[in-house]
């Protein structure tokens, strides 16, 4: 194999022309006005018709604070009745708070005085009856690890932190399905099943913090999903305490169960503004005895998503992810953390994935590709790691991004879902849109699953930059037919553009079902929902 990357050296003398513009150009634009009428760009430059309306922004910044609704306030009664029900677990004490307030970007800021830590799901119920009762608002918090600020208050919501809800519960040896409390870290239940031969499925760069029900929560994504699937569909069961007290007892461990409406669905991605996961029942697949990591270069866009079907033709079934990121990332990695770029320098960088039962095999799929590759010029230089320490290393230049990001300045994050065709060509049209207003505008993310991961950095928090970026990027997206929100949710910071992605009728019956389950609001409120619902 080290052999077939050698030969990448006079394999990149022999390259073709590289044609000078992409022929992924979005030739569409759309102004403010046109963005509110019935007629979208579609990604060829033509018109069509689209029955969605999009929202007329509200007045104020749509993703900052709305006013604070009527919410009861924290009396000493009621921290006599918290203090009761959890012993030496009602924390009051400011400079205990402080991280529970802030967002892991610190950019969104709460100014909660209780934090409360059950262990049980009959505590989470008394609380939640209780609060319900006195109309007192609760922010579900699991990892704190959100990016849209959907897991830390607005103003001073009881934080109610499941972290202490830590428990493995079962775990079957021969189905796979393991059941756990919502407050389980991922990494320590990847830990747990790799012991037995299994692997979760769904990897995060966050695993050694986030926690599953956060995961759940938020519909989390990840690294796996291209091989795994989305947790709509590994999740089997949940059990979910209702913002009356109610425990709905969902915690199914049956691959198939058709018996009335699938319940659990509700809770997945709903930022915790329906009930408070507590435990989950999830499929987890057989650890792989076989895995390689490939790290590419490519000369532009085009050739590798040439690249990632030639991919997914011969890799076939190990296929278990296909990851970019762009040369500004890169560069940031270089800058901000020193991990030196283990390939020659290339405009486009693919991080690949394969998992199996045979190395053999693996191998041998693994060198056809790359030979298949690498003489179609499609691939310029790379390398190959089977030792896990290498695999670490190499897995380090995607998964650190997000770090190296927060060295660069203040971030304007968006996580956009597109046809895979389009997905880089939102970061040329924002570099051509921003010019010299942004520090630096990159792009990274999940081809397999047209998984857009854009930043934008400035010196320090810049409004005028921010009204250049929104609500663009939400036109553009909208004129692809694509979602504003892949797989970091709504929050705060996104709720009111919910517009841009799903139709007014679907955002109503949403908030029909919000009113139902919570009448009262209680439930990590001024998030997901747009505020015109309220």
């Amino acid at each position: 194999m080290a052999a077939i990357l050698q030969r990448t050296v006079r394999l990149r003398a022999a390259l073709r022309p590289l044609c000078p513009h992409s022929t992924l150009t979005c030739t569409a634009r759309l102004s403010p006005a046109d963005v509110h009428s019935p007629f979208l760009a579609c990604g060829s430059g033509q018109f069509v018709a689209s029955t969605r309306k999009l929202h007329v922004e509200p007045k104020s910044s749509p993703d900052g604070a709305p006013e604070r609704l009527p919410f009861s306030k924290v009396t000493e009664e009621d921290l006599a009745y918290f203090r009761k029900i959890l012993a030496g677990r009602t924390i009051t004490d400011p400079d205990l708070l402080e991280s529970s307030n802030v967002d892991w970007l610190k950019t969104v800021k709460g100014s909660s005085e209780v934090l409360l830590r059950p262990q049980t799901t009959e505590e989470v119920s008394q609380i939640l009856s209780y609060c319900n009762s006195r109309n007192l608002a609760v922010n579900p918090q699991g990892g704190n690890t959100g990016l849209v600020g959907g897991s830390v208050p607005v103003y001073d919501e009881i934080i109610l932190s499941t972290s202490l809800m830590n428990n493995i519960l079962t775990f079957d040896n021969i189905s796979g399905i393991l059941t756990c409390q919502a407050g389980c870290v991922l990494e320590n239940l990847s830990l747990y099943l790799e012991e037995r031969d299994y692997i979760m499925p769904l990897d995060l760069g966050a695993k050694g913090s986030c926690q599953i029900g956060g995961n759940v929560a938020t519909n989390a994504g990840g690294l796996r999903l291209l091989r795994y699937g989305s947790l709509h569909g590994t999740v089997l069961g949940l059990e979910v305490v209702l913002a009356d007290g109610r425990v709905l007892d969902c915690l199914a461990t049956l691959r198939k169960d058709n018996t009335g409406y699938d319940l659990k669905q509700l809770f997945i991605g709903s930022e915790g503004t329906l009930g408070v996961i507590t435990a989950v029942s999830i499929l987890c697949p057989r650890k792989p005895k076989s895995t390689n990591v490939v790290f590419l270069g490519c000369e532009t866009f085009e050739e590798l998503l040439k690249t990632f079907q030639l991919c997914r033709g011969m890799l076939g079934e190990i296929l278990s992810a296909f990851e970019f990121l762009d040369s500004e990332c890169m560069r940031l990695l270089n800058t901000h953390l020193k991990l030196p770029n283990p390939i020659t320098d290339c405009p486009f960088y693919i991080v690949i994935e394969t998992s199996g039962s045979d190395q053999d095999h693996d191998s041998q799929k693994l060198d056809n590709f790359l030979e298949k590759a690498m003489a179609s010029t499609l691939v310029t230089d790379g390398t190959v790691a089977t030792e896990q320490s290498k695999i670490k290393d190499l897995w380090s230049m995607r998964e650190r991004v997000t770090e190296a990001l927060t060295h660069d300045g203040f971030t304007y994050k968006y996580d956009i879902s597109l046809p895979v065709e389009r997905i880089y060509q939102l970061v040329t049209d924002m570099r051509q849109h921003l010019g010299d207003r942004a520090k630096s505008v990159v792009g990274y993310g999940h081809v397999g699953d047209g998984n857009l991961h854009l930043n934008i950095t400035s010196p320090a928090k810049d409004p005028a930059l921010l009204a250049a970026i929104e609500p663009f990027v939400y036109e553009w997206t909208a004129s692809c037919q694509g979602s504003i929100s892949a797989e970091h949710g709504l929050g705060l910071k996104k709720r009111n553009y919910i517009y841009y992605s799903k139709p007014s009728q679907a955002v109503a019956l949403m908030g029909n079902i919000k009113a139902m389950l919570d009448p009262k609001g209680i439930l990590n409120p001024y998030k997901t929902l747009p505020d015109d619902l309220k």
